[in-house]
């Protein structure tokens, strides 16, 4: 597996190894110890499986409070999306940006979107399945959300007509959010922005 890192902290991309013959393809979706090699130490569990019919759904941003927060693994099993982690952690020097990733069935990439981060994202493709693990429970009292294309983030989705579920269309803006995220410095960690 190969690790890249984002421009947030904390937020990294997975390429894992895939061997393909004239059969189809083999790979590991996660491995414990692998991803203890990596740094990645996250108790995953529950499994999470959503299916778009449409292109152009956006689900998000999503997060849960304190003390349920979920870190999240997110990898697609059919068709594609574009992928979106955006910092809000307050006091973070990169609080309120963004970074999206294309996941798709045929890269086979895994994204990973850590505690403090909201998450969305938008299918490039019909009946796209996207699978995530997460390292706490769904609790509906501590679920969360902003609006999608608050001008706060400037996220550049790929859909300029989304489909929207009726709660995501009425979420708040960043500015009326419930968030109780503080960043917390790490020594030894280059905090630039890349």
């Amino acid at each position: 597996m190969k690790l890249i890192d984002t421009k947030l902290d904390g937020v990294k991309v997975i390429e894992p190894k895939v061997f393909k013959d004239n059969r189809g393809f083999f790979m590991e979706s996660f491995n414990f110890k692998r991803f203890e090699e990596l740094g990645l130490e996250f108790d995953f569990i529950q499994d999470n499986h959503s299916l778009s019919v449409d292109k152009d759904v956006i689900r998000g941003l999503h997060y849960q409070l304190n003390p349920m927060a979920q870190t999240k693994l997110v990898r697609v099993i059919t068709g594609a999306i574009y992928d979106v982690a955006v910092d809000i952690r307050q006091g973070s020097p990169t609080f309120g940006q963004w970074v999206g990733v294309t996941l798709s069935e045929d890269n086979h990439r895994m994204f990973v979107v850590p505690k403090g981060f909201a998450h969305g994202f938008c299918t490039l493709k019909e009946n796209t399945h996207v699978q995530y693990k997460v390292d706490d429970y769904y609790s509906a009292e501590n679920d969360k959300g902003i609006l999608w294309n608050d001008s706060a983030f400037g996220i550049d989705w790929p859909a300029s007509n989304p489909i929207l579920s009726e709660k995501d269309a009425k979420q708040p803006l960043l500015n009326d959010a419930e968030i109780n995220f503080q960043y917390q410095f790490k020594e030894g960690v280059d905090h630039g922005v890349l």
